[in-house]
């Protein structure tokens, strides 16, 4: 039988340290990126949507370092000493939601959050989007929930409750809904069919 809620990361992987061009400039383990003030790593944010033009969010585990419990994207992870992002978002998509999607890159930023004394969130994020069914079957051990949105259900709550969404989160929303809104436009605004 399947083991759907299998460990699969670690505080010992190496992951890909970058400059502020997005180029290699070694590896460190994940626990160092993240300690202190972070060292800028490589990394990525998928937004997926299902056939209504809603996104899936997942709920952090609570076992996480930095923002566990919080509300966030798709699936957000980095890529692998040695990994390309078209491998290392396949690998996630699969391990965190056990799924498939053909993804499509919008844009990378920078930025740098810290969490309390817990360490810091330091990435050159590569921000995609991609389409799914409704049949996800989330891992345990990495989420907590999951749950569709539509766009204007997010807008709302981000409103309302922004401490409850992780930073990179919003940061991209932001991003997305404003710079990218006619990318996102085809994910989410989907023409509906004739009466």
């Amino acid at each position: 039988m399947e083991n759907l809620n299998r460990v699969v990361s670690s505080e010992a992987e190496q992951l890909i340290l970058v400059d502020a061009d997005d180029r290699e400039q070694g590896h460190l383990s994940k626990a160092a990126c993240h300690d202190g003030a972070g060292v800028l790593h490589r990394a990525f944010s998928a937004f997926l949507f299902n056939s209504a033009g809603e996104l899936l969010l997942q709920q952090r585990a609570r076992s996480k370092r930095l923002w566990p419990g919080y509300w966030s994207n798709s699936c957000c992870s980095h890529p692998r000493r040695g990994e390309s992002m078209a491998t290392a978002t396949g690998r996630r998509l699969s391990e965190e939601l056990n799924l498939t999607a053909d993804l499509s890159f919008v844009y990378k930023f920078q930025y740098q959050v810290p969490y309390g004394e817990l360490g810091s969130e330091h990435e050159l994020c590569h921000v995609f989007l991609g389409r799914i069914d409704d049949n996800v079957r989330a891992n345990a051990e990495e989420i907590a929930a999951i749950r569709f949105a539509s766009a204007d259900t997010l807008d709302a709550q981000l409103s309302e409750h922004p401490e409850r969404f992780t930073p990179w989160l919003k940061l991209e929303w932001d991003a997305l809904t404003g710079e990218y809104a006619d990318l996102l436009d085809a994910y989410t605004c989907l023409e509906k069919p004739p009466q």
